[in-house]
């Protein structure tokens, strides 16, 4: 297979605050997501070496995109959670470029998994969808019942959950990643302007959309705290956890009207990340989903499986499970299954549809995860 023509790269060495470090790899370079480059960081003082992900930090004319960054980097050193990727600090290369700096782990990006399996005819599991889906689910539970130092609820909401905030190690570890979405009551912390929803808007729950659709004047998402809280990320992993064990997107089925005639969000909302449909469209099906209409697919599904899946999309957030529940359901899952699948098995599956893709060729042209087509260890010197 041909290797990975990566693009120049501005930084492939430099040092700064007793580290030594070597970019050797664009891993993610799209319109839509931060650019992140792989590197190696070396300690000079212990020559300790391990591999780590930059992000690329830009500055926008009024400097909100960095301070977004900061905010990022000060809320995620506030979450220790194994199933969330670690934040180690921000770094300013010689010019001027700033990267946030987090760690690494060989996989891919849940996104890329299933795109792999489809294009080879394998599907995920249910256990293995049921095994990344409790993990994700508890590091969100412990992410919304964080706390400041005085002991206030930080009401997080990471509001981007979805197939590429999602990484997958081929050790079997999983970990939500980029809280640089999320919504949270850190002190002095940026205010999203007025009509524009954050975070993936194609996972994104419909009160979301109406919080969204509800702010106004100078206040932007204060709104949200009366309206939204972390059920709003339940609903974005059951939407993941859907695709991954019935490769089916909920609001791109065929049996949607495509001819909506007043999609009921004002013409003024946008979302951060451009979407495959127009967003008043995308925010009219959310709105009008229903979990009662997938009956029929959610019956092939075990009965414990599906019921997780069923309580996770409810349109109405108290009838919905909060991060604890659907970790704990799923967990019960797994724990009636024959055959054990924890994270051996997990790494073992993700591995094998790797391979699969990998020898028949079949890789994506231009994935989102442009690693994703290059050997795993292509940064060993």
């Amino acid at each position: 297979m041909p290797k990975l023509e990566l693009p120049k790269l501005k930084h492939r060495y430099f040092e700064l605050d007793g580290y030594r470090y070597e970019i050797y790899a664009t891993q993610v370079e799209d319109r839509d997501y931060d650019t992140l480059y792989q590197a190696w960081r070396t300690t000079l003082a212990t020559k300790e070496r391990i591999q780590v992900l930059l992000k690329s930090v830009g500055i926008s004319r009024d400097g909100e995109q960095r301070g977004r960054h900061w905010e990022e980097l000060h809320l995620a050193l506030a979450l220790g959670h194994p199933n969330i990727a670690k934040v180690h600090g921000i770094t300013v290369a010689p010019d001027r470029t700033t990267y946030v700096v987090t760690e690494s782990m060989p996989g891919l990006y849940l996104a890329t998994a299933l795109d792999f399996g489809l294009l080879v005819g394998r599907k995920v599991s249910h256990a293995f969808a049921a095994y990344v889906a409790s993990m994700v689910a508890h590091a969100l539970d412990y992410a919304h019942r964080q706390k400041d130092a005085q002991g206030r609820p930080l009401h997080i909401i990471h509001r981007g959950v979805g197939p590429m905030r999602i990484r997958v190690g081929f050790d079997g570890r999983v970990k939500l990643v980029n809280f640089g979405s999320a919504y949270s009551e850190l002190r002095d912390r940026l205010k999203t302007p007025p009509g524009v929803l954050r975070g993936d808007a194609a996972y994104a729950a419909p009160e979301l959309w109406r919080a969204v659709m509800a702010s106004s004047g100078p206040q932007g998402d204060s709104l949200i705290p009366r309206t939204v809280d972390g059920r709003a990320d339940v609903f974005s992993l059951g939407l993941t956890l859907l695709e991954m064990l019935l490769a089916l997107y909920a609001l791109d089925r065929a049996d949607i009207p495509e001819d909506v005639q007043k999609p009921r969000v004002a013409p003024k909302v946008t979302t951060e990340q451009s979407v495959w449909t127009d967003p008043g469209v995308l925010a009219d099906r959310a709105l009008r989903f229903d979990v009662a209409q997938l009956k029929e697919r959610l019956d092939e599904l075990p009965k414990a499986l599906g019921e997780v899946v069923r309580r996770a999309l409810q349109p109405d957030p108290g009838e919905r499970l909060t991060a604890a529940q659907m970790r704990d359901g799923l967990r019960e899952y797994l724990a009636k299954l024959q055959r054990p699948h924890e994270g051996k098995e997990a790494g073992a599956e993700l591995s094998g549809i790797y391979g699969a893709a990998k020898n028949a060729r079949r890789l994506l042209g231009s994935p989102i995860e442009r690693t994703a087509l290059s050997d795993m260890d292509d940064g060993e010197e």
